[in-house]
């Protein structure tokens, strides 16, 4: 079985050094943006399992690049899961018409990154064996 690759893209480097570290020991596969440009091109060369984005970030933010990447790849859905510290609802409400997008708050533990991404593999193997049965 290949390794799940997990795409994380945020401006502060040692965000991506303490989560690279988590994850590559659960032996994911890791790449990583410092921005949303950034990003798409790493997307475009490989599409991730799963995309971990921080929302504020100079350039193209987070906001804009979960629609992009929705705009410009509509048959592959990989879940997004995109950090803030904001907790409004109403600053939540610009995902309502994107698939597969959820939060994490900040700060992030990698411990729950880590439980988050184990509970979504764990319901996707689920789902595709209930497909393959039917």
């Amino acid at each position: 079985m290949n390794k799940r690759t997990i795409l994380l893209v945020d401006d502060e480097p040692h965000v991506i050094r303490v989560l690279r570290l988590m994850l590559e020991r659960e032996g994911y596969e890791v790449a990583s943006a410092n921005d949303g440009a950034e990003a798409l091109e790493k997307m475009a060369a490989r599409r991730p399992d799963v995309m971990v984005s921080d929302i504020q970030m100079a350039g193209m933010d987070g906001r804009e690049l979960c629609r992009t990447a929705r705009a410009r790849y509509p048959d592959e859905c990989f879940p997004i899961f995109v950090m803030t510290s904001m907790t409004a609802s109403s600053e939540r409400e610009w995902v309502r018409d994107l698939l597969d997008v959820d939060f994490l708050e900040k700060p992030l533990s990698p411990r729950q990154l880590i439980a988050r991404l184990a509970t979504h593999f764990a319901g996707a193997a689920t789902q595709q064996e209930n497909t393959h049965a039917a």
